[in-house]
């Protein structure tokens, strides 16, 4: 006779049932992984319009306050605040106006409009204007950021 101590193992049935859900896990957390490194590439896509649109910023408001360039001047006559304003640069470009390599499937935009400061208003909207540059990535997400530039009495 046997002893039950014997009988141990498994059958091919629950085999069988072991790697069919082992299978299953794995392809969950595949499926999870796979999803995972999809966003991080947009994450990329999103960090960098934010530094393209941070740059861009940052060359306007350094200008001197006004306007004095017509609609058709080109980034190196563009010497003050307003000269920006209707930008469009498909493609990213420095402020001479190179595109920049690899970035060329971004869209920016720039708007500067006057806007009045404070209550009162304390700075008139003659004398201060807001700079917006929107940046599109190839994701279609776009990104805005802006800033004050103001007449300094």
């Amino acid at each position: 006779m046997s002893s039950p101590a014997r009988c141990r193992g498994v059958s091919l049935v629950e085999l069988i049932v072991t790697i069919a859900i082992v299978a299953v896990a794995g392809l969950g957390v595949l499926a999870l992984l796979s999803m995972t490194a999809a966003r991080s590439a947009d994450n990329l896509l999103q960090v960098q319009a934010v530094i393209i649109a941070d740059s861009y910023l940052n060359e306007i408001l350094q200008k001197p306050f006004g306007f004095d360039c017509s609609p058709t001047c080109t980034r190196t006559q563009m010497d003050k605040v307003g000269d920006y304003n209707g930008l469009v640069d498909a493609g990213v470009r420095d402020a001479t106006g190179t595109p920049v390599a690899n970035l060329g499937n971004y869209t920016v935009a720039v708007s500067v409009a006057g806007s009045a400061l404070g209550t009162g208003p304390v700075v008139p909207a003659a004398q201060s204007v807001l700079v917006t540059v929107t940046v599109t990535p190839p994701n279609g997400q776009p990104v805005a950021v802006s800033g004050y530039r103001t007449l300094y009495p």
